[in-house]
């Protein structure tokens, strides 16, 4: 699966990182990003904590993409 973040929609309410902080991580203004990346784009292998994150997101900043 793809994890694609979208900057612009991110409130900075740390949803995410609660769920999956192996993959999620923040910029300087608190913003999400994925860890140790700064690509709006990356693989990962199938994770239930990463779709409880995308889920969670009350402003639909991470798009889980099958793949």
């Amino acid at each position: 699966m793809k994890i694609n973040i979208i900057p612009e929609n991110c409130i900075a309410c740390g949803l995410c990182y609660l769920h999956a902080p192996d993959v999620f991580d923040y910029h300087d203004n608190g913003i999400v990003k994925l860890n140790n990346s700064d690509k709006l784009e990356e693989k990962y292998i199938f994770d239930d904590k990463i779709i409880s994150a995308a889920k969670a997101c009350p402003t639909a900043a991470i798009k889980i993409i099958k793949s």
